[in-house]
């Protein structure tokens, strides 16, 4: 079998995505690392394959894919049998209903939670760049709404897709960690709602999900 390579930065919410999938799915891949946070950032000349922002790239054999999502439902359709069997669900109205849920995240969840993982977690480090907090105030009523509405639908399941946890619960945690350990105030959103409260501390307990907030720490990308 071909071998699978991600080019990224541990410390890019994207690259956090497809390697909490390929935890799950307990295969094996290299890792190789790029400076995304820095303009001069040099890759080799034979990958020029990576998506304009430079955040993450995926190969298996002639294989190339660069949207995290994308990197992740492939990894699943593709290796069904390897670890985590159910994390794209097993029939399908299970796979249906996860699908709404990542295409909820992307659409709905997506825009106002980076903003807000840009304006906590990363411009405070920043030179030059002072968070805005005219953009953090209308990004976090965004988000506390949309968190009202995952409450509800928690309270009836344990995920969001329902009793197993998925890729429409991976799919959420880079943002919501970064959220949620940069500030306070980022940690009130989620801990305030019961239900998503205990969903997050499900989640991001995950053996998976800890191994790639111990590589975020080990390469903090700009931070470093």
């Amino acid at each position: 079998m071909a071998g699978l390579q991600v080019f990224g930065q541990p410390a890019s919410t994207d690259v956090a995505r497809v390697l909490a999938c390929l935890f799950e799915k307990n295969l094996e891949f290299e890792l190789i690392r790029t400076d995304t946070f820095k303009k001069s950032h040099k890759l080799p000349e034979f990958i020029k394959l990576r998506d304009p922002t430079g955040q993450v790239t995926f190969k298996h054999g002639d294989k190339t894919i660069v949207d995290s999502r994308a990197i992740c439902r492939y990894l699943c359709t593709h290796f069904p049998d390897e670890g985590n069997k159910t994390l794209y669900g097993t029939g399908s109205l299970e796979r249906a209903s996860i699908e709404q849920w990542l295409q909820a995240e992307a659409q709905s969840f997506d825009a106002p939670s980076s903003e807000l993982v840009f304006q906590l977690a990363f411009a405070p480090h920043l030179k030059d760049v002072h968070p805005d907090e005219a953009r953090i105030a209308a990004n976090e009523r965004t988000l506390k709404n949309m968190l009202g509405v995952y409450d509800e639908i928690l309270s009836k399941n344990r995920f969001l897709a329902g009793d197993e946890f998925t890729l429409a619960d991976l799919s959420h945690l880079p943002n919501s960690h970064y959220i949620v350990t940069s500030s306070e105030r980022g940690r009130k959103l989620f801990i305030s709602k019961k239900h998503v409260a205990r969903w997050y501390e499900a989640i991001a307990g995950r053996d998976s999900w800890r191994q790639v907030a111990k590589m975020q720490r080990e390469h903090p990308g700009a931070f470093e």
